[in-house]
């Protein structure tokens, strides 16, 4: 089984450095461009199958990226993003920001120490119900020699990497950065194994990304 993990294109809220979390956005004309112009790039690369978060960012990226092809696209919960509860839509950049001081800093650099606010989520059950997902995943015995999309979120894709990675160093959680929008990471699972084959590939020029989170 070849895994795509795809991370969802540009929202308003990405370009002004928002926490999303699980508020419904939606993407913006810049993503929806990008999304197509990935779509004319990748057009040769296998997809059999994709499973997305329900977030309309992800599953509309899905769509677009895999237009015109016969594809089925199927939500997954699982795969939405992290939970900020009290503090989704609240501004993160350091210069304007809307959270407490250091909220950022023990997000990346001690990310399993992260306190969600209320109604949020920690990392640690983040990580639990990708887990499941991919347990789920493993047991799909149809889909073995398939090339399978995953698309998703931020730190959503990020843990999807850390469950299948053998060296869980939670310190290394984000790989150095967040995944850029409509990056495109590569997993091979072969003989109960997952093997990594390529990170956080892009389709586009990457002057055009914007990180999603600025400290």
């Amino acid at each position: 089984m070849r895994i795509l993990i795809l991370r969802h294109g540009e929202t308003e809220w990405n370009t002004c450095a928002r926490l999303q979390g699980q508020q419904d956005i939606d993407l913006n004309e810049n993503g929806i461009r990008l999304a197509h112009v990935t779509a004319a790039n990748i057009k040769d690369l296998p997809v059999d199958i994709c499973f997305t978060s329900p977030l309309k960012r992800a599953r509309n990226t899905a769509e677009l990226v895999l237009e015109g092809r016969n594809v089925p696209i199927i939500d997954d919960a699982r795969l939405m993003e992290i939970g900020f509860g009290t503090f989704e839509g609240k501004r993160c950049a350091k210069h304007e920001a809307e959270v407490p001081e250091g909220f950022l800093d023990t997000f990346y650099d001690r990310p399993f120490e992260f306190k969600a606010p209320e109604g949020g989520e920690t990392f640690a059950e983040l990580c639990d119900r990708i887990e499941s997902f991919i347990r789920d995943l493993m047991t799909r015995e149809d889909l073995m020699d398939k090339n399978v999309m995953l698309s998703c979120h931020g730190c959503s894709s990020r843990a999807l990497l850390y469950m299948m990675g053998t060296e869980r160093v939670p310190e290394n959680f984000w790989r150095g950065c967040v995944p850029p929008n409509l990056s495109i990471s590569t997993v091979d699972y072969v003989d109960g194994k997952f093997e990594f084959v390529d990170f956080d590939h892009i389709y586009y020029d990457r002057k055009e990304w914007k990180n999603s989170y600025a400290r």
